[in-house]
C-alpha cells in the first residue's frame, strides 16, 4: 500500500515539476529575447519603448477593471520592454477567444429553452421592482430567467449535502450530470463513484466533467479513460499544459449536480474528504450548498450542457434533457440560478453581489473564504456600512492559502473604519460563498469575493428571494457567528510588521491571485 502511494506521489510530483520547468523555460526565453533586444538591437529596443508608451495609453482607455489596468501598468513601468512583450504575448493568444466563440454559439442555441416566463416577471414587478430589474438584467445579459415553483433545501455543512446527494443519485432514472472544480480519489468520491457505476448498469446516462487543475496532483492525467471504461462519459475541462496561455487561467470553478432534470445541487462543496469533515486539513471545514427541485433546475441542466458541448462537433439534442413533466412544488418565492463566464466582459457574479449591497435596507451578511477585492466592491461594502446597513463578513481563522489570507487582511483597516464588522471562524476554514440580506434575499453558490472568482473563473450560483430558505441561510450565518471572533483595528495593529508589508506587496499582483 505504501509503495503504491509512493509511486503515485512520484508520478504526480514529476508531472508538476515538468510543467513548472517547461513554463519557466518559456519565461526565460522571453527574458532572453528582451535582453538581446536591449543589448544588440538598440533601435528595436527604442521602438519597443515607444510601443510601451502606446500600450500604456491603450490600457488606460480600455474598458477593463482598473485593478487589472494597474497590474499591467506596474509591470510596464518596472520593465517597459519585457512588459510590452509579455502583454502582447498574452493579448494575441486566440485560445480564449475561440472558447468564448464556441460557448456563445451554444448559448445562442439554448436560449430558446431559457426564455423568461412573462407572468413571473410581471408578478415580480408588483412585488419588488428592484428585484425585477435584477432579473431583467440577468435574462438580457446572462441569459438566465427567474422562476417560481421551485423548492430549495439548504445544507449548512458538506456532510449534510453528501448524504442527500447519495440518496438522490440512487433515485436517478434517466441521466446524471456532474461538474466539479475539485475531485480527489477519496472516501467521498469513491462512495459516489460506486453509486454512479450501479446507475450505469441500470441504463442511466452518466456524465462527469471536472477541472483540469485536478490533473496536477489529485488525479491521473488519463483519469477520463478510467471512468469511460466504467461506462461514465467523462471530460477534463482545460487540461493543464506546459504552455504559457491565458486560457489556462480560466478554470471551471462550478459545482453542479443535475439528476433527471428534476433535481439540482449547487454550492461550494467539491468532491474531497475535507469538504465533509471526513478528514481535517485546516480545522473544521464550514461549507454550504442547496438542492433545487422544480422549474429552476432547467437552468442548471442547460448550464452543464453548454460547458459540455464546447468541444463537441455535434451538439446535444438539448430538448431531450429538459422536456420534463412539471411538478407542483408548493413552494413560495422566486429563484434564479445563473452562470458567469470570464470571457464575455460581463461580471455577472460581482454585479449580483453589488446589487444586493446597493439595495439593502437593514443588513448584508457574507461568508467567503477569500477577500481580495477591487475598488468597486470595497466602495460598495463601505458605503453600505456608512449608510447604516449592518454589514458583516465571516472569513476563515485557519486559511488554506497563507498568502491569500495575508492579502485579505490588508483590506481589514479600511473596512473596519467604515463600520464593516469582520469575523474569523475560530474552529477552522470557511469555504462557504453566501450572501443574505434583509430576511428576503440570499445567494448560495461558488463565487468567492476574490479576483479569480469574480473575473477569471467559470462560476455559478443561485439567487433566491422571499423563499423560506432565506431564513435558513440567515439562521446558519447567526449560528456560525457564535463560533467566530470579531476582529478589531487593535487586532490588526498587533500583526507583525513584516506580515503587513508582505500583504501590501501582494496587492501589486492581487488581480492574479
Amino acid at each position: 500500500m505504501k509503495s503504491g502511494r509512493k509511486k503515485a506521489f512520484n508520478v504526480i510530483y514529476g508531472r508538476v515539476l515538468m510543467i513548472i520547468a517547461l513554463l519557466v523555460i518559456q519565461i526565460v526565453l522571453l527574458g532572453f529575447v528582451f535582453m538581446r533586444l536591449r543589448e544588440s538591437l538598440p533601435y528595436i529596443y527604442g521602438g519597443f519603448t515607444i510601443i510601451t508608451a502606446i500600450l500604456v495609453i491603450y490600457i488606460l482607455n480600455k474598458n477593463e477593471n482598473p485593478s487589472f489596468k494597474l497590474a499591467w501598468m506596474v509591470l510596464l513601468i518596472i520593465s517597459p520592454v519585457f512588459g510590452a512583450l509579455f502583454y502582447l504575448f498574452v493579448k494575441f493568444q486566440v485560445e480564449s477567444k475561440l472558447i468564448n466563440y464556441k460557448l456563445l454559439k451554444i448559448i445562442d442555441e439554448t436560449q430558446q429553452y431559457l426564455s423568461q416566463d412573462e407572468e413571473v416577471i410581471s408578478e415580480l414587478e408588483k412585488v419588488d421592482m428592484q428585484v425585477a430589474n435584477l432579473a431583467k438584467y440577468m435574462i438580457n445579459i446572462g441569459g438566465y430567467p427567474i422562476y417560481k415553483n421551485t423548492y430549495i433545501k439548504y445544507f449548512s455543512l458538506g456532510e449534510e449535502k453528501f448524504k442527500e446527494m447519495k440518496e438522490q443519485i440512487k433515485k436517478a432514472e434517466k441521466f446524471i450530470f456532474m461538474e466539479y472544480f475539485i475531485v480527489e480519489e477519496s472516501y467521498m468520491w469513491n462512495s459516489i463513484l460506486d453509486l454512479l457505476e450501479e446507475k450505469v448498469k441500470e441504463g442511466v446516462e452518466v456524465r462527469f466533467m471536472y477541472d483540469g487543475m485536478c490533473s496536477l496532483s489529485l488525479l491521473p492525467y488519463d483519469y477520463p479513460k478510467t471512468l469511460e471504461k466504467k461506462g461514465i462519459k467523462c471530460k477534463m475541462f482545460s487540461p493543464i499544459k506546459p504552455v504559457l496561455s491565458t486560457a489556462q487561467n480560466n478554470r471551471d470553478h462550478r459545482k453542479i449536480l443535475v439528476i433527471d432534470g428534476k433535481v439540482a445541487f449547487n454550492g461550494g462543496i467539491n468532491l474531497g474528504d475535507e469538504y465533509i469533515n471526513h478528514i481535517e486539513k485546516y480545522g473544521h471545514w464550514k461549507d454550504t450548498a442547496i438542492m433545487l427541485t422544480g422549474d429552476a433546475v432547467k437552468s442548471f441542466t442547460l448550464m452543464f450542457l453548454q460547458m459540455w458541448n464546447i468541444n463537441e462537433k455535434d451538439h446535444d439534442d438539448f430538448e431531450k434533457y429538459i422536456a420534463i413533466e412539471k411538478e407542483n412544488q408548493n413552494a413560495i418565492g422566486y429563484i434564479m440560478p445563473y452562470g458567469d463566464s470570464p470571457l464575455d466582459n460581463e461580471n455577472v457574479g460581482e454585479n449580483v453581489y453589488l446589487d444586493i449591497l446597493a439595495t439593502a435596507k437593514k443588513y448584508v451578511h457574507i461568508m467567503t473564504p477569500y477577500l481580495i477585492i477591487d475598488n468597486e466592491m470595497m466602495t460598495a461594502l463601505t458605503y453600505a456600512a456608512k449608510r447604516g446597513i449592518d454589514v458583516k463578513l465571516i472569513l476563515p481563522s485557519i486559511p488554506d492559502k497563507k498568502s491569500a489570507f495575508m492579502l485579505a487582511r490588508t483590506y481589514y483597516p479600511e473596512l473596519i473604519q467604515a463600520g464593516v464588522k469582520i469575523y474569523e471562524y475560530t474552529p477552522g476554514f470557511v469555504h462557504a460563498k453566501v450572501f443574505s440580506s434583509d430576511d428576503e434575499k440570499a445567494v448560495v453558490g461558488t463565487i468567492n469575493l476574490d479576483f479569480r472568482s469574480l473575473y477569471l473563473h467559470f462560476e455559478c450560483a443561485t439567487f433566491f428571494y422571499k423563499t423560506n430558505t432565506v431564513n435558513d441561510v440567515e439562521g446558519d450565518f447567526q449560528n456560525t457567528l457564535s463560533s467566530c471572533k470579531l476582529v478589531t483595528i487593535e487586532d490588526y495593529n498587533k500583526l507583525n510588521i513584516f506580515y503587513k508589508i508582505g500583504g501590501g506587496l501582494l496587492k501589486l499582483i492581487a488581480p492574479l491571485m
